[in-house]
């Protein structure tokens, strides 16, 4: 698709501003508002845009990357090594908050997302486009709409920072489960104390890039203790803290599995997970455990996504302002099959390296090796990744 920008420029403008001109001013931390203000210089260039809101801010994120892969397929004695490369956009995401209310903290967002498709064309949807109301009850707020799921955003934020070259363990295709997306319709609230934090929910179940099957919702959770009384988010080479947390989804009706005689039953899909992070300046280390239960009924049939694995993965950092990083990450999923069949497990390694450049650009260099074993519905995946990506935001 060759018209992306375009497309989401189109898109943004419709959703959210109209045509006119106005005085745009812009404080010491780069925010734009459109009244005049202590502390806020005009932006002298006239700017043809017109917003309802006192402020709007935007920003973007952008993985840019290069991989090779050397795949490998063991079939009886052939042994086929087939590399392929490409560069690529991985993701690409533009974002703006409108604030609304006279709360500095509630706020209208919207996220648009360029990601391929099945099928490799770029297209552009809407990843998140909620409203956030700050304190609904004490300490806890309320994202209505495209919303955050309650774990995906904790773990990226806290303990696996370098989604650009890996999803986290529960959203893993290749040799993870795939038990859940980041972002669905529904609600969630959100409960923010010094020792604990709460992400909770019911959203339609599918994820945002799939249309809800109507047949019951998901009840979403996670639970974090801050055993040091710190949230360590986004902070991680200024802080010290230590986390521990539960979290997990109870699905009804998610999950469409295929019997033995061909036909296909509706699952629900459960699951909970332990995870814990200890981070420090100079060093993180994290891990976790999921159990997805087979909630078929049918004899001789295991649900689509049942199983249990673990990830555990760490990170060291160097240079004067902790901007040279290695980083390591090994992951486990072993899909539960019916009684008497083997259990192959699924699992794959990550290591590289990773160069804070300053606020706006980070470049990581990285090997993935992916080695399900024989056996497993995901065979086809073993080889090796070789990635050099830079991260862009701003």
């Amino acid at each position: 698709m060759k018209k992306i920008a375009l497309s989401a420029l189109a898109a943004l403008t419709l959703g959210s501003v109209a045509a006119s001109a106005t005085t745009f001013y812009q404080d010491a931390n780069g925010q734009v508002f459109t009244q005049p203000a202590e502390g806020r210089t005009a932006i002298k260039t006239p700017t043809p845009l017109f917003s309802h809101t006192n402020k709007l801010k935007f920003s973007a994120l952008t993985y840019i990357g290069y991989t090779y892969d050397d795949y490998k397929s063991d079939t009886s004695t052939v042994d086929d090594k087939d590399g392929t490369s490409d560069f690529e956009i991985r993701r690409a995401y533009f974002q703006v908050k409108a604030y609304l209310l006279d709360d500095p903290k509630s706020y209208y967002r919207v996220t648009f997302d360029v990601s391929k498709d099945v099928t490799g064309d770029e297209k552009v949807r809407a990843k998140y486009a909620y409203l956030y109301l700050n304190n609904v009850f004490t300490n806890t707020g309320v994202e209505v709409g495209l919303a955050h799921r309650p774990w995906h955003d904790y773990e990226e934020h806290n303990a696996w920072y370098y989604r650009s070259i890996s999803k986290v363990l529960i959203e893993d295709k290749k040799s993870g489960p795939d038990l859940s997306n980041s972002a669905d319709f529904g609600m969630m609230f959100k409960t923010r104390t010094q020792y604990f934090d709460a992400d909770y929910g019911i959203f339609n179940g599918e994820g945002y890039h799939s249309v809800s099957n109507g047949n019951g919702m998901s009840f979403e959770w996670r639970a974090t203790a801050h055993i040091l009384g710190v949230s360590g988010k986004d902070k991680q080479t200024k802080k010290t803290y230590w986390d521990a947390s539960f979290y997990g989804q109870y699905n009804k009706g998610h999950k469409t599995g295929t019997l033995v005689n061909g036909s296909t039953e509706n699952q629900d899909l459960i699951f909970g997970g332990l995870h814990t992070v200890y981070n420090q300046p100079n060093f993180l280390i994290a891990a976790q455990y999921v159990k997805s239960l087979d909630t078929s009924d049918t004899p001789y049939v295991v649900s689509a996504q049942a199983g249990e694995g673990y990830s555990i993965n760490g990170e060291y950092r160097m240079g004067a302002d902790k901007e040279y990083r290695l980083i390591a990450r090994y992951d486990a999923w072993t899909k539960e099959q019916a009684a008497g069949t083997a259990e192959p497990q699924d699992s794959s390694y990550i290591l590289g390296g990773a160069w804070h450049q300053n606020h706006n650009l980070e470049w990581v260099a990285n090997v993935i090796v992916t080695d399900n074993d024989a056996g497993s519905d995901k065979e086809e995946a073993n080889g090796t990744q070789y990635m050099v990506t830079a991260e862009v935001k701003f």
